[in-house]
C-alpha cells in the first residue's frame, strides 16, 4: 500500500513538523530538546518513526517514554554531562539570527541600553560549542533573520572560526526551520542556504521576508510530505487536539 500522502491534505504546520524531526534522523541515541511546540512534536514524531533511539525527557529531570512514562533519572549534573559532551541535540528558538546563525535571544538594540530586553543569553554558548543546535522560527521575517544580530548568544559559523580551534571542534547547525521553509549552512563558507520550500511559498516570498542574501540553488526542492503513517501518528496519537495550528497556521 502507497505511503504516499496527497499535498492538498497536508497542512504548513505539518510539514513543519515533519521537517523539524528530520533534524533528529540518524542521531542515534543522543537527548532531543526540542524547545516548542512544533519541535516537540517533531521529536516525538521522529522517536516514533525514524530515529527510535531518541531520548526525551520530561522537561525537568526524568527520561520518559512515548507515553510519558519515566523510563529514568535525569538530574541537572548529568543533563549538563550530555550537553558537553556532545550526546544532546537542542532545537532553540531564535529572537533574531543571522546569515551565520549566530543567534540573539536576549536584547534587542544595542546591550547597554536595549529597546527590548528578552530571555538572556541562558545556554545557548554552551549548545552551540558543545552539541549540534538547530533552530526553529514559527513567523519567519525580516526582524528575525537579520544582516547582524544585536547580541550574540548561539555561536555562528563565522564567531566559532574567529574563536579558534576550540570552539569550531564540536560546534555544528545542523539545520534552520521556518514557516516557509528549511535553510541550512551547506555552503562554502557556511553562510545560509535556502534548502527547501514548504509547499505554497516562493523562493521570493523567502527573499522578501529575509534580511540578508540567501543562498538559493537554481531549482530549490520542496520540504518532504510526510507519509500516510506519519500524519496519522501526529493527527491521532501526538497532537490529537491539533494545537500545532495554533503556532503555524493553515494557508
Amino acid at each position: 500500500m502507497s505511503t504516499e500522502t496527497p499535498t492538498s491534505t497536508v497542512t504548513r504546520a505539518e510539514y513543519c513538523v515533519v521537517a523539524c524531526a528530520e533534524a533528529w534522523r540518524d542521531n542515534g541515541e543522543v537527548l532531543a530538546s526540542p524547545m516548542g511546540l512544533i519541535p516537540g512534536i517533531g521529536a516525538r514524531l521522529a522517536k516514533r518513526t525514524f530515529s527510535p533511539d531518541l531520548l526525551l525527557t520530561d522537561g525537568e529531570a526524568l527520561l520518559v517514554g512515548l507515553d510519558g512514562t519515566t523510563e529514568g533519572w535525569l538530574p541537572y549534573r548529568h543533563h549538563l554531562t550530555m550537553v558537553t559532551g556532545g550526546k544532546r541535540h537542542v532545537m532553540m528558538g531564535a529572537s533574531q539570527i543571522d546569515r551565520f546563525g549566530n543567534q540573539n535571544i536576549s536584547c534587542i538594540g544595542d546591550w547597554e541600553r536595549p529597546t527590548r530586553q528578552l530571555l538572556g543569553v541562558r545556554g545557548a554558548p554552551v549548545n552551540t560549542l558543545n552539541n549540534p543546535t538547530s533552530y526553529w522560527v514559527p513567523k519567519h521575517s525580516t526582524r528575525v533573520f537579520v544582516e547582524k544580530v544585536d547580541m550574540i548568544c548561539g555561536v555562528g559559523y563565522d564567531s566559532a572560526a574567529a574563536a579558534g580551534p576550540a570552539a569550531t571542534r564540536y560546534h555544528r547547525l545542523p539545520r534552520v526551520v521556518s514557516n516557509l521553509g528549511v535553510f541550512d549552512f551547506e555552503t562554502p563558507d557556511h553562510t545560509m542556504r535556502l534548502a527547501s520550500l514548504h509547499p505554497g511559498v516562493s523562493v521570493d516570498e523567502v527573499r522578501e521576508a529575509t534580511g540578508f542574501a540567501l543562498e538559493v540553488a537554481e531549482d530549490v526542492p520542496y520540504t518532504r510530505e510526510p507519509t500516510a503513517e506519519e500524519l496519522r501518528l501526529i493527527r491521532e496519537v501526538i497532537d490529537p487536539k491539533g494545537t500545532r495550528d495554533r503556532e503555524v497556521k493553515p494557508v
